[in-house]
């Protein structure tokens, strides 16, 4: 079984990689000797290695492994994020996997932030090389710990931490689950656990957020509401360029997304006009935003055609360079979704992040407020 994960993990690998060569097929004339050398190379490696591979995996008798149902994995991830006990999922040397929403609270350190991170570093000095132990002999295989440990922002407060191991699906290796509680049992109240201080540039991105929720607001109150294309044109003038290197507005009709406003930098004409020639219907992410009316936030997204291809058959997000999108439904619960609105960042510009996609879902709203009001 330990042959066949590893086996799926270098062939997933492999698939990746073959459609990041479909994708860079677009890249200039001159590039495309490296290109093709990158695509031998993956030959090579399918013939040399995965083939014989999966000979001697197949002489060996089929492997069941079983599937996991996609809707059942997420209603697991969602339970994990919504249990009100503060949970952590590390691996043996307690580097965070995964940091629940009780968890960020207890210990005033953001998923985000956490993500990657070992978890002895939100510890005590002194209690950071026992739990790194027992971690370590749980990952083993060698039973279920527990021991009292103390947070380096509330070092006076003794934590109960219950270690026990937990083993992923379709993954190799033995991950530890973590379980943090006071000692007294009782989970302290918000005013006890004191948040992080925020840094200066925290402190800066959140005022600029404030000043473009302003702008938005501004714009829509300044303007004509009840037509859908005049609101979303006035609020992608707003986001371009201050927020988002591209704007892509589409509205919902009666049948039918229809494309409306684009706005992309000023050296990338040719692909603006590519992007307002697109059908949204050939545009995953619009078409999952209008069907579900949930926002998608992928930073470096891995699938190049997650925003469909332009006319001359290039991935748009590849073309235009993107390293990371919003894609906002502009929808009023229960309402129906009125219109999608995606944003490009591309080069070197931060990715966005999750204050700045939690400000753009407040603006989605007023949008749709503005999109639906009788003129």
């Amino acid at each position: 079984m330990a042959q066949t994960d590893e086996f799926g993990e270098e062939l997933a690998d492999f698939v990746r990689r073959v459609a990041e060569l479909k994708a860079a097929r677009s890249v200039p004339a001159d590039d495309l000797p490296t290109v093709l050398d990158a695509a031998i190379f993956e030959l090579d490696h399918v013939a040399g290695q995965l083939w014989p591979w999966y000979e001697s995996l197949s002489s060996t008798g089929p492997s069941g492994v079983a599937s996991v149902d996609r809707q059942e994995q997420q209603l697991l991830k969602a339970l994990f994020q919504r249990v009100p006990v503060p949970v952590a999922l590390v691996d043996r040397e307690t580097v965070v996997r995964r940091l629940n929403l009780a968890a960020t609270s207890f210990t005033g350190v953001r998923a985000g932030y956490a993500t990657g991170r070992p978890l002895t570093g939100f510890l005590a000095h002194a209690d950071r090389a026992a739990f790194r132990s027992q971690a370590a002999a749980v990952a083993r295989g060698e039973g279920d710990r527990s021991l009292t440990v103390h947070l380096q922002q509330q070092p006076a407060v003794p934590v109960r931490a219950t270690l026990t191991a937990l083993r992923p699906s379709g993954e190799p290796r033995t991950a530890v689950l973590v379980v943090l509680q006071p000692a007294d049992s009782r989970v302290p109240s918000p005013e006890r656990v004191p948040g992080p201080v925020p840094t200066l540039t925290e402190t800066t991105r959140h005022a600029a957020l404030m000043d473009l929720v302003d702008a938005m607001t501004t714009a829509l109150l300044s303007g004509p509401v009840g037509d859908p294309a005049g609101v979303l044109e006035r609020a992608a003038g707003v986001l371009h360029g201050r927020f988002a290197d591209w704007v892509v507005a589409d509205v919902a009709g009666a049948a039918r997304l229809s494309r409306t406003t684009v706005l992309a930098p000023s050296d990338s004409v040719e692909g603006a006009s590519g992007v307002a020639a697109q059908d949204p219907a050939a545009c995953p992410l619009v078409v999952e935003a209008a069907r579900g009316g949930s926002t998608a936030l992928p930073v470096r997204p891995e699938d190049p055609d997650a925003f469909g291809r332009d006319t001359s058959g290039a991935p748009i997000l590849v073309r235009a360079n993107v390293t990371s999108l919003l894609c906002v439904p502009l929808t009023t619960a229960p309402g129906p979704v009125q219109g999608v609105l995606t944003l490009f960042r591309s080069g070197a510009r931060r990715a966005f992040s999750m204050a700045e996609a939690q400000a753009m879902d407040m603006m989605s709203r007023h949008l749709s407020l503005a999109m639906s009001a009788p003129r």
